[in-house]
């Protein structure tokens, strides 16, 4: 392959990655002429993997399909640890049996998006139940503390006077040695994750290997438009959900979110997403597409017509009672004050909280976003509840 091509091949991988450490490396690595091995560490700290993973999981199957091996690595004794990225407090650790369990159904969703042909499903047990605490001593001498107190998380809470662990010290030494054991050429992972990443590098050049190319996955926001998607905090879409209840949660991202979730969960071409943005395709009809688009992905075409037909069914054509109320109002409003003016909230705060209820509806949709904003004439129900219901015109 000549630079050009190199250069090319880098520029098609690297797309959505927020970050490669470093391109000329990765370029180099390509050039060795063999498969990478490309790896992805996911600790199976819940039971489903949800849209959020899918971004660098559908990254990973971009270099399968480009020839490489892809390592999908279960934190299995990692998780024992818990992950301390951008926590404020010590993780619970889960029992050997809850990991098992978990890490059960990992290999079974990752297996919706990559080829099982080109994946090594590992487990860093495997080499750290044996490790034993001479190597693990000789493994921590490679790094300094200084240098772990570099993370971003670990320094706010020692300014902040909060515990930090001596284990959560050897959580990204852990990670890090993961590449060593796994010769790993490439490690893949989110934004978060870029400090682990860089050890891993650190700990390959210290044990005379060649260091791993770090890439950096964005990470997605969840259903409510500001914060990751955490299954802990209700955001999130599962990949093991139904068709109906994966379809109506993504026809309730606002339509920002929705140009950010064409973007890198639907590997959408920039003409069609300028399309949206710019009006052309209506957003109503851009976010249906866009979950006809996912949920045939994990259910197939005729799941994703289960989905559009049920929600359509549920919340489009149900009928609006004859007595509704019909109000006017002048230009756009946020959804927030809508609701008071026509006292369906007492406050704003009430608002905020009917709304992250998901008692809020606009024309069938379940409004997720408190900043939404109610566009005469676009959008033309306004429902709260069972009983609350007016017509907007504008």
């Amino acid at each position: 392959m000549d630079d050009n091509g190199t250069k090319e091949k880098v520029a098609a991988l690297s797309r959505n990655a927020v970050e490669v450490i470093s391109p000329a490396e990765l370029g180099d690595k390509l050039r060795l002429g063999r498969p990478l091995r490309i790896k992805l560490g996911l600790d199976p700290t819940a039971p489903d993997l949800h849209l959020g993973h899918t971004v660098a999981l559908k990254k990973l199957r971009d270099f399968q399909r480009d020839g490489h091996t892809v390592i999908f690595l279960v934190g299995d004794f990692t998780a024992m640890i818990g992950d301390p990225t951008g926590r404020s407090e010590t993780r619970k650790p889960l029992s050997r049996e809850e990991i098992e369990r978990n890490a059960d159904t990992y290999r079974a969703q990752a297996f919706k998006i990559l080829d099982p042909v080109r994946t090594e499903v590992r487990f860093n047990s495997e080499w750290m139940d044996s490790l034993g605490l001479r190597k693990l001593i000789e493994i921590a001498a490679r790094l300094s503390v200084a240098r772990m107190l570099e993370r971003d998380d670990f320094e706010k809470r020692l300014e902040r006077e909060e515990p930090l662990f001596l284990h959560e010290l050897l959580y990204p030494l852990i990670q890090g040695y993961d590449s060593v054991a796994l010769d790993a050429d490439l490690e893949i992972g989110g934004t978060d994750q870029k400090f682990n990443m860089l050890v891993g590098r650190e700990l390959q050049r210290s044990f005379g290997k060649p260091v791993q190319v770090v890439m950096t996955m964005p990470l997605l926001e969840g259903l409510d438009g500001v914060r990751k998607m955490s299954k802990s905090l209700g955001n999130y879409v599962a990949i093991t959900d139904s068709a109906p209840e994966m379809f109506g949660k993504l026809m309730s991202v606002s339509d920002e979110l929705m140009i950010r979730y064409y973007e890198l969960l639907a590997d959408t071409p920039a003409d069609r997403i300028a399309a949206i943005k710019s009006g052309v395709i209506h957003p109503m009809q851009a976010k249906k597409n866009l979950a006809t688009l996912i949920v045939a992905e994990y259910h197939g075409r005729q799941g994703a017509e289960i989905g559009r037909e049920y929600f359509e069914a549920k919340f489009q054509r149900r009928s609006v009672p004859q007595d509704a109320p019909s109000f006017r109002i002048d230009g756009e409003l946020w959804i927030c004050e809508l609701m008071k003016q026509l006292r369906f909230a007492p406050s704003t705060s009430e608002a905020r909280r009917l709304i992250g209820q998901g008692a809020v509806r606009v024309d069938g949709t379940t409004i997720a976003d408190v900043n939404f904003r109610f566009i005469p004439g676009q959008h033309k129900v306004l429902e709260v509840g069972k009983r609350r219901v007016a017509r907007i015109e504008p």
